[in-house]
């Protein structure tokens, strides 16, 4: 696959993508695909159509609310292709049958539940993270720290200063370490392709690990942000504040959506690309340098779908239902 023309004006399509078990996902058009490295070291896909529901496409176009459905909406996406990579990376030649028997056998409910359950766990995860803070912060500062502006800085504080303790753990296990190198392939893709480059794996290993529309950054704004939102809220006790928090959990997602969109507008203007560097930083710990093969695995994931989304517009793609 060639690179776009660099000499052309139109602006490149914003493509997604997420790591998962030995392989990545990308998010097209109308399709999402995922490639992974089987243990016999061939590649195997999985891909799934976009469906388009009239009322979230209306709601994806309301700034402050579709960042809210737009996150819904590719955890649940997410959850199955993690799942695919999850049953299908380590499986052994010789027991495909089984396994295509055993897939074979999903329905609509058990597709469904895997999404339920990847949102869930999302809402789940982010609650915690949400409430712990804004109680340690209360229960071991309070007596000294009393202003509700000043609660919310060291709030913010305790917040980064656990996702980085987790991040950084997490990174020492090498099924993790591994999953945070897919990453950087993913990133690297995007990256050469928006610089309108070949997909090659010598032009993909000379772009950047780090990219301004990832969810890395998307996190570390949702911190930044709230400790703004938070200090227009005055609280009276810590159950107070954890159902503020609770109630406007919505809304800092909202915003944050919104910051991100708007450091990558700007991350060509030289003084205003610094307000996304925060999350570059915190990029630095979520992505690791691929090698060649990883690589390889990411540009064949977004190879097949710029393929199959261009066979969807010209109808030629058929899903099974």
């Amino acid at each position: 696959m060639k690179g776009r023309n660099i000499l052309s004006t139109q602006k490149p399509i914003a493509y997604g993508g997420q790591a998962v078990l030995e392989g990545v996902m990308f998010s097209g058009r109308k399709v999402t695909v995922t490639a992974i490295r089987r243990q016999d070291q061939s590649i195997e896909y999985f891909h799934e159509e976009k469906k388009q529901y009239p009322i979230l496409q209306t709601l994806k176009k309301i700034p402050f609310l579709r960042g809210m459905i737009g996150l819904i909406e590719a955890t649940a996406t997410g959850s199955k292709h993690l799942n695919f990579a999850t049953e299908r990376y380590d499986i052994e030649p010789g027991e495909e049958d089984s396994a295509k028997e055993e897939k074979s056998g999903w329905s609509l409910s058990m597709i469904l539940g895997v999404a339920a359950v990847g949102v869930l766990s999302f809402i789940f995860g982010k609650l915690i993270f949400t409430i712990a803070p804004a109680v340690l912060a209360d229960l071991l500062f309070k007596q000294w720290v009393t202003h509700n502006v000043l609660q919310n800085l060291i709030e913010g504080g305790i917040k980064i200063i656990l996702l980085l303790i987790y991040l950084s753990a997490i990174a020492q296990t090498p099924l993790i370490k591994r999953l945070f190198q897919y990453h950087g392939a993913e990133h690297k893709v995007i990256n050469t392709y928006e610089a309108g480059a070949e997909l090659t794996v010598d032009n993909v290993q000379k772009s950047s690990t780090l990219h301004y529309r990832c969810g890395s950054s998307f996190i570390i704004f949702t911190v930044l942000v709230g400790v703004i939102i938070y200090s227009f809220f005055h609280y009276d006790s810590l159950w107070e504040r954890v159902y503020q928090r609770i109630l406007l959990l919505p809304l800092v997602i909202g915003v944050s959506y919104e910051a991100l969109q708007l450091t990558n507008h700007l991350r060509d203007t030289p003084a205003l690309r610094l307000l996304g560097y925060p999350g570059l930083w915190l990029q630095k710990l979520t992505t690791k340098q691929p090698d060649d093969k990883q690589v390889e695995i990411a540009i064949a994931s977004f190879k097949k779908m710029m393929e199959l989304d261009q066979q969807a517009d010209q109808g030629k793609l058929l899903f099974v239902k």
